[in-house]
């Protein structure tokens, strides 16, 4: 970098010594290796973020100077340069330099057609930009000439100011450069950039370089060009360019629009420049080559004469993103530690799932919590049992519920989208919906009346049950009718970052699934095991829930055993699916975890249709719902304590996996199953329930005559299970942190509610993000980071992992990773986010 004078804080841009990003900005930066390709970038002279800061200050310095770096009675242009291209900046000012005697020359060389043009252009944005006149002043009607335009604009100019228009080029270029400079230190230009992620002390850079000017005799004009579709990433040659203009700007007007390949619906570029156009072809192939990206050329030609002033990434959606990325490896372009660095582990969430077009029309009725991406197009219904005749006709079907309860679990695996008035990421629609892949949005700007089954809208509208409706739960927008949906996304580029992914990383990734489904879903995604199957929402089926509750409502031992045992091969059918299903992979089974009273109805509807199906007085039914009800169910009577008061739950359910063991491993590799206590709190608790499953696998095996093993852990969801880890791992084979509610008990607050005011704790920052969003490393992390050193004090060779919602999330992948747990576990459709993320620690690591 050569500084061509200390006082003035300017570099003018060449071949030689890096300018950095960090100091000049990505525009400066690329500009340099643009020249060092020896493209045609005009000359330039890049200001620094301290420079640019000390002129928003007032601070003066030698524009003259400036100035004859470029020659001759230049036009220049200024452009911002800040770090991140998407942190915005204050729009580029052209022909800087035009006044009444620049004019009159470009009249003689160019026409005065074209003098006029460019003089208007700069007169309109100096007035508006930088002396910060009424925009409507100097807007002119299409009818009027170029030229009544520009003396109207001038004498406009003098109306407002009281004096003419500036004449002298430096007093013109400085007050554009403090113009720009001022715009990006006021208040609302950094409220802006922050709210785009920049930080505060953002700083600026300015470019000023030399006009290529667009306008004039012979082929002139302006245009830019790719070498890939923004959309899919596929190869093409695309972009635009327009004749007599002057910056992208330009290009969207229709007149003397040009396309830039040959093309039936007009004429082209390649077609009447040949020679011009296969000029432009070869420098983007070498941004392309040499930048080691897809990039966007900005460029000018002037009288036949081509200029590239600028190249940007170019924009993508989520797919071309993949692809960019992947043929840019296989072409030898970049490394394949590159490819995976460049693709955000979450835009693979959008790519797996059907996504409503963001491209076609959409008539939002309502807007939430985008809670589980994708799209879906269904009819409106208001309940389980309706979902369910639905799905059985065969027709897709959005459950639309205030907020779901377990209860709603037959309903939800019924429909193809959920929407909900109350709840937040982390409520229960949230959570069972991304492990389901279904599309969710939740907390949403409407009102139900379950009597009518209708929901009224923000706008008065009101939508009956069995209206269309189409969710896009990665917008958290509802849209009335069928709305155009995109498919999802598992091709060849994305199986082949998958595959260099996993020949990286060092953190295994299993997958919580429940059914069969999931677990199919799960192997499809490449999970390496189950890390997490609950159990309990295999009893939701209707025949089962019947049975479940007959159980519930048993008053004797005798009876009660005889309900469990006609649960035991509905559960041991389910455990040989799974087994068979992920032969050779681990499957983690927990034990029965929920409070009885999610097994029951929340209704007085309900709880009559339960007598009659008990066949017992509605008085006594509502009793023992009401004997049942917890003041705070969460930590109530659940988990190990519901196994250690009522055994004959646990004591099923080992055998149920005991003899699926026995059964899968006849027709397959042998099965090891893992089963996982839950909610434990002391080491006595593991061993009660140790010493039952034990002896009920001596029992299996006694009666089959098979050998088999078992691994027995604990899923770490109390605190004080964290804290007493060396005393529970002395009886366990593993630890699995249940992050979820490990995060409810250390915070003391519900998930299902903390919607309602998480947000403002969020913007006053009391707390950084969400905590069930994202692992609050501070506080849950250091019980995560003490559970896993104190157990494995105890226990060497203990595998610990995490089995929460945050197992998909690549921050707290991080962190998992970083104390060296041995896996995480999270929904199959955040599966390959978690496998993405977990190689890009490693391919960082490399870099």
């Amino acid at each position: 970098m050569q500084q061509d004078n200390e006082n003035l804080g300017f570099t003018r841009i060449r071949r030689v010594a890096p300018i950095a990003v960090n100091t000049h900005g990505g525009r400066a930066k690329c500009l340099q290796r643009l020249i060092r390709l020896d493209l045609p970038v005009p000359e330039t002279i890049a200001l620094s973020f301290d420079a640019v800061h000390r002129l928003a200050e007032g601070q003066t310095f030698d524009k003259h100077a400036l100035l004859r770096v470029f020659g001759d009675a230049p036009l220049l242009s200024v452009r911002p340069s800040s770090e991140d291209p998407d942190w915005g900046g204050p729009g580029a000012i052209l022909n800087i330099g035009m006044n009444d005697a620049r004019h009159a020359e470009l009249t003689k060389t160019h026409g005065p057609e074209a003098a006029d043009a460019l003089y208007l252009r700069f007169v309109q944005s100096y007035a508006v930009h930088v002396e910060r006149l009424d925009p409507e002043v100097f807007e002119f009607d299409a009818s009027m000439s170029v030229s009544d335009a520009l003396k109207s604009a001038l004498s406009a100019h003098e109306d407002e100011t009281g004096d003419p228009f500036p004449q002298d080029p430096a007093f013109q270029l400085g007050q554009v450069l403090r113009s720009m400079a001022r715009a990006w230190e006021g208040t609302t230009a950094r409220l802006l950039r922050q709210a785009k992620g920049a930080p505060a002390d953002a700083g600026l850079g300015l470019i000023v370089q030399a006009m290529s000017l667009g306008i004039g005799p012979g082929e002139s004009g302006a245009g830019v060009m790719q070498l890939v579709d923004a959309t899919t990433g596929a190869p093409l040659i695309k972009g635009r360019y327009k004749r007599q203009a002057q910056g992208r700007e330009a290009l969207s007007a229709q007149s003397n629009a040009m396309y830039l390949t040959q093309d039936v619906r007009g004429p082209s570029l390649e077609e009447e420049q040949p020679k011009l156009f296969a000029e432009l072809v070869e420098m983007s192939k070498l941004c392309r080559q040499r930048l080691r990206e897809e990039m966007q050329v900005e460029f000018t030609i002037s009288g036949g004469k081509l200029s590239v002033l600028d190249a940007v990434r170019v924009p993508r959606s989520s797919r071309a993103a993949l692809r960019i990325a992947v043929q840019l490896a296989e072409d030898g372009i970049i490394s394949h530690e590159d490819a995976i660095l460049r693709v955000p582990p979450r835009s693979l969430t959008e790519l797996l799932h059907p996504q409503v077009d963001p491209n076609a029309p959409r008539d939002v009725i309502a807007k939430g919590i985008a809670a589980s991406p994708g799209g879906a197009v269904g009819r409106i219904v208001f309940n389980s049992t309706v979902a369910q005749t639905y799905e059985a006709r065969g027709e897709p079907c959005i459950l639309v519920r205030r907020e779901t309860t377990p209860e709603d679990i037959r309903g939800m695996h019924s429909s193809v989208g959920i929407l909900t008035e109350r709840g937040g990421v982390t409520s229960h629609a949230a959570v069972i919906a991304r492990g389901m892949g279904v599309p969710c949005v939740v907390g949403a700007s409407i009102r139900i009346n379950t009597r009518e089954r209708t929901l009224t809208l923000e706008d008065g509208r009101k939508l009956a049950e069995g209206d269309i409706l189409t969710l896009d739960g990665s917008a958290g927008e509802a849209l009335v009718g069928e709305a155009q949906m995109l498919p999802p996304v598992k091709d060849h580029w994305y199986l082949q970052l998958m595959e260099w992914a996993d020949a990286i990383r060092d953190l295994g990734v299993r997958a919580n699934a429940d059914t069969p489904a999931d677990a199919a879903m799960a192997r499809d995604f490449k999970a390496e095991g189950i890390g997490l199957c609950r159990t309990e929402h295999m009893f939701f089926e209707a025949d089962r829930l019947t049975v479940m509750r007959e159980m519930i409502f048993a008053s004797a031992h005798e009876d009660r055993s005889e309900a469990i045992a006609r649960l035991l091969p509905m559960q041991r059918s389910d455990f040989i699916e799974l087994f068979r299903i992920m032969e050779g992979l681990p499957v983690c089974i927990r034990l029965f975890d929920p409070p009885l009273h999610e097994f029951l109805p929340s209704d007085r509807e309900g709880a009559k249709e339960l007598a009659e199906a008990l066949d017992l007085p509605l008085s006594d039914v509502t009793r023992r719902i009401e004997w049942l009800s917890e003041f705070n169910p969460m930590l109530g009577m659940r988990g190990v304590r519901l196994g250690i008061t009522f055994p004959e739950i646990y004591e099923m359910q080992a055998r149920a996996i005991f003899e699926a063991t026995v059964e899968a491993s006849k027709h397959g590799a042998p099965v090891v199953p893992e089963i996982m206590i839950p909610l434990v709190s002391a080491r006595r608790e593991v061993e009660i329930v140790k010493t039952q499953i034990d002896g009920v696998a001596a029992a299996v095996k006694n009666e089959t005559g098979a050998a088999f093993t078992y691994r027995l852990g604990v899923m770490v969801e109390t605190p004080r299970a964290a804290l007493r880890a060396h005393d529970i791992a002395q009886h366990a084979d593993f630890l699995s942190f249940g992050t979820n509610d490990l995060t409810q008990m250390a915070y003391g607050l519900s998930r299902d509610d903390a919607g309602r005011f998480m947000n403002a704790y969020v913007q006053q920052g009391v707390f950084p993000e969400d905590p069930f969003h994202t692992l609050d490393i501070e506080g849950v992390g250091e019980l995560l980071r003490i559970g896993t050193e104190r157990g494995r004090g105890s226990r060497p060779d203990l595998t610990v992992a995490v089995c929460g919602e945050h197992g998909g999330n690549p921050e707290s992948i991080a962190f998992c990773r970083a104390i060296g747990l041995d896996y995480v576990s999270c929904s199959p459709f955040r599966v390959p986010v978690a496998r993405l993320a977990a190689a890009q620690l490693v391919a960082e690591e490399a870099k």
